[in-house]
């Protein structure tokens, strides 16, 4: 753990950066060139939010005018805005006329993006926020400011420059059928209780190096290699320091984990390994009598379309079985009808189904994963995989051997391929098909105290503490969330872009977009924390489009340095490092217990100190977008803030109702006790250094008030709130469970479509090949036999931490690590210098 501590140590080069930026920059030449001025912060908000010819210092640039974010925040009537949301949807599903649209709002209609396509939305949608790395309380902030106040629908996080497959999978199998529609689908996932689990499969995981997160996973894992009570496989094409300590190692073919997972399933299938009991259970009565906390669709009837292909359930309203919009399964041969959340009425189905009911050929959810497993032979998979077969087998029969304490536990590495989606929905099948979600052992979810105060009677419900909130809509910059062929820009196959209704945060997608000004142009653009240009694949590409004014007309980053995106801003804030700012870091998902973390300032930023609503405050990301709400006149800011006669006016106003949230708990009863007196006199010692600026005891006092003073003295003095070990169990079972339907099919899926080849999306674990092309067409390197993949090394995090010096003593340099057959093919030499080329890429780095 030694680089663990590195880093955490080499933090405070960060905080001392000699390069840290402390004033307001702007930029004094053609964007990239790297020439700067410092400028007042007030003349910096200023200039942002009314626009002007800002850049007349700039040759080239003299007549440029740029618009304000004042000119983008055009609809500012929420009631408004939820009409004419309303009646553009209406158009583009055709229930509308685009004449009787602008007829009916003729005086709105400056306000939009074009009102040709009124379903496009407002022209504050032309208004961009994007982040790399960010944490509950300052996204909570962003969204307040960018969505609840500016109404923008365009605030784009870094997810799948991080593993986002793996969280829309984790998505798709959480959503839950309510009001006659799939919806409320957690970006989420599981992994392995590895502190019960007797087995696990790590694939595409290093936990002993990397991944989320070695503080926690690496102890558990020691303990039950050296108890005997755990031994784990580890799929992977690159022999990691975790496959090292393997019971079994697994070089598999990058990109081909679904192929191993398919090869699994259908052994288990094949040889009745699985948990019969379990998947029969078709609602939340028959877990229930089973004890069991999830249950799946496994049993449920879908529909085949003419070609044969899955698509959608078959309801019991198309059989006569009931006036009520329910499911059908088969018992014993008779259909049945099941409301999946009927707790009191158990109905269990048979597994294996393909029958014809009422003029429909269905089949059953787990019928379609055996024919999806069954289309290739074990030995078939596993030669797609570059295994073994009788590897294969083994791991299917050590997997199946432990009852629900066998885990296969996934990340990155299976997630971030072309194929990334149904790799991992194929890994959630297999620990399916035993049942472990929720056990001992088994598959769990990070669980934490809600600092939004989310439940009822939460002291400081910040989404009702909201006056004027916004209600944002349209089509956003990455068209997520909803389906090519429902907008009035449907034109066939191939879109102009990929569309994404089933996910959201594309970070690959946000400047190539703004590039291509598809669906529309952008006007302003703000980034936090992030570097698309380091951190995406091909970020390089997205250089062009940050250096061209007009593609791109503002651009304002929040920095502690000068990066290698930040580099083409017109204006760069500076912002606080981890040690002077606050943040609710929530959990991992293989933390059991529920708990919340949370980062509060020991030191006195080292940044310039303004005044916002007559409040001393260091500029930080806090300071900028409460100035800008400010000279805006945004609702849910100022002196009636958070509604009459209770300001947020101070970051402070903001995070310590957080604070107070997390010491209520998520119900009546589960408030921390208040601290002793000893307590606040530790507590206000140990920030007498701190400037009135970030703390003032009298303030926090004020905002927290009488009743959660103290409690929210008690919740900081120990760094957040922390569930009892203890009571993270429940006899077999984890405390803090998921608890609900898990879609083994995925309906919402299968009826949705590929907006570059109009073809459905599988609603099934399927193996596709990779890598393909966002038209399913193979990427190929033809004359190139090798293969590149990444790895993360634990010594660093994300781009802020590059010029800290003891993280780069530690790895001072990038290699390049090739098997040595290869390298003896190729004459090459330890510590040779080496250039990578591809045919996509031929000049190489």
């Amino acid at each position: 753990m030694v680089e663990v501590a590195c880093k955490g140590q080499a933090g405070l080069q960060s905080t001392y950066d000699p390069y840290r930026i402390v004033k307001v920059l702007k930029r004094a030449g053609p964007r990239g060139s790297n020439k700067w001025t410092t400028i007042p912060f007030d003349q910096a908000i200023r200039e942002i939010s009314d626009g002007g010819e800002l850049f007349k210092h700039v040759p080239g640039e003299e007549h440029r005018k740029v618009e304000g974010l004042k000119d983008l925040w055009a609809l500012r009537d929420p009631k408004l805005a939820k009409t004419l949301a309303d009646d553009a949807k209406a158009v583009a599903t055709k229930k509308m006329t685009l004449a009787d649209f602008k007829a009916k709002h003729a005086a709105s209609l400056s306000t939009l993006i074009d009102p040709d396509h009124p379903d496009l939305g407002p022209k504050n949608n032309q208004f961009v926020f994007a982040w790399g790395r960010l944490k509950a309380g300052r996204g909570d902030l962003i969204s307040r400011f960018a969505r609840d106040g500016f109404g923008t629908h365009n605030t784009h996080g870094h997810t799948t420059v991080c593993q986002g497959s793996l969280y829309f999978s984790g998505k798709a199998m959480s959503e839950q059928y309510r009001d006659g529609r799939w919806t409320g689908g957690a970006k989420f996932y599981w992994q392995a209780d590895l502190s019960n689990a007797e087995f696990a499969i790590f694939v595409g995981a290093s936990p002993l190096e990397s991944n989320y997160g070695p503080p926690h996973r690496i102890p558990k894992i020691t303990e039950g290699l050296t108890s005997g009570r755990f031994r784990f496989a580890v799929v992977d094409p690159r022999f990691s320091k975790t496959a090292s300590k393997a019971w079994r190692w697994l070089p598999n073919k990058p990109g081909t984990e679904g192929a191993l997972a398919l090869g699994l399933v259908r052994w288990v299938l094949d040889n009745q390994k699985y948990d019969a009991r379990f998947l029969a259970n078709s609602n939340r009565a028959a877990a229930k009598a089973d004890g069991e906390p999830t249950w799946c669709n496994a049993t449920w009837l879908v529909k085949l379309e003419p070609d044969g292909s899955p698509g959608a359930f078959l309801r019991a309203k198309e059989l006569g079985l009931s006036e009520k919009d329910l499911f059908v399964v088969l018992k014993d041969g008779k259909p049945v009808a099941v409301d999946a959340y009927d707790d009191q009425n158990a109905v269990e189905g048979d597994l294996f189904v393909a029958a014809e009911l009422g003029g429909f050929k269905v089949k059953s959810g787990l019928q379609l994963l055996r024919e999806s497993a069954s289309v290739n032979t074990v030995e078939r998979w596993a030669e797609i995989a570059g295994l073994e077969p009788r590897d294969v087998i083994d791991l299917a029969v050590e997997f199946t051997s432990h009852g629900k304490k066998a885990v296969a536990d996934i990340h990155r590495g299976v997630s971030q391929h072309t194929n990334g989606f149904y790799n991992v929905i194929a890994w959630y099948s297999l620990n399916l098909l035993i049942g472990n979600y929720d056990w001992k052992g088994g598959m769990v979810k990070a669980t934490v105290y809600n600092p939004a105060g989310a439940r009822e009677g939460a002291p400081f419900p910040l989404g009702q503490l909201m006056p004027g909130k916004a209600a944002p809509w349209g089509i956003s910059i990455i068209r997520h969330d909803v389906k090519y062929e429902d907008t009035t820009l449907f034109a066939g196959y191939p879109a102009r872009r990929q569309w994404f209704p089933l996910a959201s945060d594309i970070y690959q997608e946000i400047v190539p977009s703004i590039g291509d000004a598809y669906p529309y142009p952008v006007k302003a653009l703000f980034l936090y924390m992030g570097s698309p240009v380091y951190a995406l694949p091909a970020g390089h590409t997205n250089i062009p489009i940050l250096a061209d004014v007009q593609k791109v007309p503002l651009f304002v980053a929040s920095d502690i340095v000068i990066g290698e995106t930040s580099m083409y801003a017109d204006y760069i804030f500076p912002d606080t490092t981890y040690l002077e700012r606050w943040e609710f870091h929530g959990s991992h998902p293989s933390v059991v217990p529920k708990i919340q973390p949370i980062r509060q300032p020991v030191i006195g930023p080292i940044s310039e100190t303004v005044r916002v609503f007559g409040e001393e405050m260091p500029i930080s990301l806090e300071a900028t977008l409460l100035a800008l709400a400010k000279r805006l006149g945004l609702p849910g800011f100022g002196k009636d803030g958070f509604g009459p006669g209770q300001p947020f006016t101070h970051p402070d106003h903001f995070y310590l109702r957080m604070v107070a949230n997390v010491a209520a708990g998520d119900r009546a009863g589960d408030e921390v006790p208040d601290a002793t007196e000893d307590e606040v006199k530790l507590f206000l010692a140990s920030r007498r250094h701190l400037p009135k600026s970030v703390f003032d005891a009298a303030r926090w006092e004020q905002v927290a008030g009488n009743s959660w003073w103290r409690k929210v003295v008690y919740v900081l003095n120990r760094g957040g709130r922390f569930q009892d070990w203890e009571k993270a169990w429940d006899g077999d079972k984890v405390a803090n469970k998921y608890g609900r339907l898990i879609n083994l099919y995925q309906e919402k899926t299968a009826k949705t479509k590929n907006a570059m080849t109009g073809k459905a999306l599988p609603g099934i674990p399927t193996y596709i090949p990779a890598p393909l092309d966002a038209r399913g067409r193979p990427v190929e390197d033809r004359g190139y036999d090798l293969q590149l993949i990444t790895f993360r090394e634990i010594s660093h995090t994300k781009s802020r931490t590059a010029p800290d010096y003891w993280l780069l003593h530690l790895l001072p340099e990038n290699s390049v690590i090739l098997n040595e057959v290869n390298a003896r093919r190729l004459g090459l030499k330890d510590g040779q210098p080496v250039k990578l080329v591809s045919a996509s890429n031929p000049e190489g780095v």
